[in-house]
């Protein structure tokens, strides 16, 4: 029977087309492949090569003694005297080497140099996650002109997924507010392409990371 209309003529193309099975132009790709390549380093190393291309400065510590040390003498060459920091625990710690720290909210908005921790190293990004749980809130991770980071091995993980999950795992249902991932200081290039430092956050970001699989530390 000869087709009457120019829609039946379509519709029969189109059913036509359906059941005819033609070749894949596209190459198949597998979804159960890895989208990024095995991490053969350590993570303590991965983590430091990527943080030091980011313009991060790297910091490997023993153990907290260490960590204080190395902490005095980088203020003290610097005369950054004295730091900002919220968090309890590592002011138990900067208190037992006399290292000099303020809290007070007056000296908030002249703040040089402000000292938090992070809740995960991210191996393969050379990244710091962080998250508003933590005292330092918000505001210590991106107002300051110098931000030092104080983490541990044991916050090491290879990718973002394995941070995420971690963060997950630690919180359940109470997540934080706001969860975040530095990368290097702070830096854009959207004014002539020139790259400028510290345009909306820090413009130094230092990692100091203690071995606390070896270590017997005084923070609990």
């Amino acid at each position: 029977m000869e087709e009457s209309t120019s829609r039946e003529k379509i519709l029969k193309k189109i059913r036509n087309a359906l059941l005819t099975k033609s070749e894949n132009p596209y190459p198949i790709v597998g979804n159960d492949k890895p989208i990024y390549n095995e991490i053969t380093e350590s993570l303590d190393l991965t983590f430091a090569e990527e943080f030091n291309k980011v313009a991060g400065k790297f910091v490997y510590c023993e153990n907290e003694n260490d960590f204080l040390s190395s902490l005095k003498m980088l203020i003290n060459e610097n005369s950054w005297s004295p730091v900002y920091c919220l968090d309890k625990k590592i002011k138990t710690l900067l208190n037992t080497k006399d290292i000099s720290f303020t809290d007070k909210q007056e000296d908030f908005y002249d703040l040089k140099v402000a000292i938090t921790r992070c809740e995960f190293l991210i191996a393969r990004l050379g990244s710091a996650m962080i998250s508003s749980k933590h005292d330092s809130g918000r505001r210590l991770n991106i107002y300051p002109e110098i931000h030092i980071i104080l983490a541990y091995t044991s916050q090491l993980v290879p990718d973002l997924k394995n941070a995420l999950a971690g963060i997950k795992k630690r919180y359940g249902d109470d997540l934080p507010s706001m969860i975040s991932v530095v990368t290097g200081p702070s830096r854009t290039a959207d004014i002539e392409k020139t790259l400028v430092m510290g345009a909306h956050g820090p413009k130094d970001l230092y990692v100091f990371l203690v071995d606390d699989n070896i270590s017997n530390g005084i923070m609990e």
